[in-house]
């Protein structure tokens, strides 16, 4: 079979919208957005595998979203490293309408897996102490259903419900924004709100409840004569922050731009800047692995060894400091006034 089946060079190529500079700077970009991803989101992965000890249930969620990421990244940065450098989607249409479907469905797992991460969590550490527990049957539950849910608002458009095509400058595929139709607002609206609204609404709740909720605990223990835990309340905050702020920089100017394109259907908008939201997007594989191995030592003690080929040593876990903020690293429970231990798992 011909690869001109699924590499047309013969097809009248489509104008190009950016220099041939601003063609390679992107598709650089994206080679490095692909580089990155692909190491950090497989060292979660491996590590996970061969560190059983690890594969909780909270983690079976860090788990999953490493394997969304990874495949966000093999079929959305990875193929617009190849086309920038072309400057143009020089496949066939129907690689155009995959890469489309792909990523959009990747990408919705990825937000999806940390809104339920930023649930559990919450369920955690805001429930009376007993009264919640997270199991592996539970967490493996939710999966299957952000999984389901996905791929419902991933494959509408492949059976008519709005549309993929080549996107901004014309180098990657996505929704079909600019699509001036009826069935396509009907199509848009609900996705704009279930896929990104509400998600985005239910992780700022959860995390902020989060906090709260250990500040007061945190005080209580200080009123018992407990000691201070302002350092881990900063560590706590800062790792929050760096959850949502790492959320709010991939996805926000792609949702901005899309509520935009919808509210207002003849306002242009330049190719350029259409596109840019987009491959900030693509991004967002790269930042979740790492503020994972930055949050939990376990993690990071057992990459490090993999990394370094078994030449770094860990150092002995000290329950009151790094584990002192389990609670929103991997979502467990705090037992005693001085320390936080795994959820059993079933």
């Amino acid at each position: 079979m011909s690869l001109k089946i699924f590499f047309k060079a013969d097809v009248s190529p489509v104008p190009t919208v950016l220099s041939p500079l601003g063609y390679s700077i992107l598709s650089f970009w994206m080679f490095l957005i692909t580089v990155f991803s692909v190491f950090n989101n497989s060292l979660v992965i491996v590590v996970m595998v061969r560190n059983r000890q690890l594969l909780f249930p909270m983690n079976i969620l860090i788990l999953s979203l490493a394997i969304s990421d990874l495949l966000m990244t093999i079929c959305g940065s990875a193929i617009a490293s190849v086309t920038n450098y072309y400057g143009q989607f020089f496949m066939a249409r129907e690689l155009c309408v995959f890469q489309g479907f792909t990523v959009n469905y990747f990408g919705l797992v990825s937000l999806c897996t940390l809104t339920l991460l930023a649930y559990e969590r919450y369920n955690v550490v805001c429930k009376p102490m007993g009264t919640f527990k997270v199991t592996i049957r539970r967490s493996s539950k939710g999966l299957l259903l952000v999984w389901l849910h996905c791929l419902f608002w991933a494959a509408a458009p492949l059976l008519g419900w709005s549309s993929y095509g080549p996107e901004g400058v014309q180098t990657s595929c996505s929704l079909a924004w600019e699509e001036r139709t009826t069935s396509n607002y009907s199509y848009l609206v609900p996705y704009w709100f279930f896929c990104f609204l509400l998600p985005t609404g239910i992780i700022i709740y959860c995390y902020y409840h989060i906090l709260i909720s250990m500040r007061k605990l945190n005080l209580s223990v200080e009123n018992q004569g407990g000691r201070s835990r302002q350092h881990e309340d900063r560590r706590a905050a800062c790792m929050v922050a760096a959850m949502i702020g790492s959320f709010f920089l991939c996805w926000m100017p792609y949702a901005i731009v899309s509520i935009i394109v919808i509210i207002l259907p003849d306002l242009h908008i330049a190719p350029l800047l259409a596109s840019t939201p987009a491959f900030l997007a693509k991004t967002s594989p790269v930042y979740n692995p790492i503020i994972f191995f930055l949050a939990n030592k376990q993690f990071r003690n057992s990459a490090l060894q993999i990394v370094l080929c078994g030449l770094y040593t860990p150092t002995a876990m000290v329950p009151d400091s790094d584990s002192e903020v389990s609670v929103v690293e991997d979502g467990t429970k705090r037992l005693a006034p001085n320390s936080i231990q795994p959820e059993a798992t079933s």
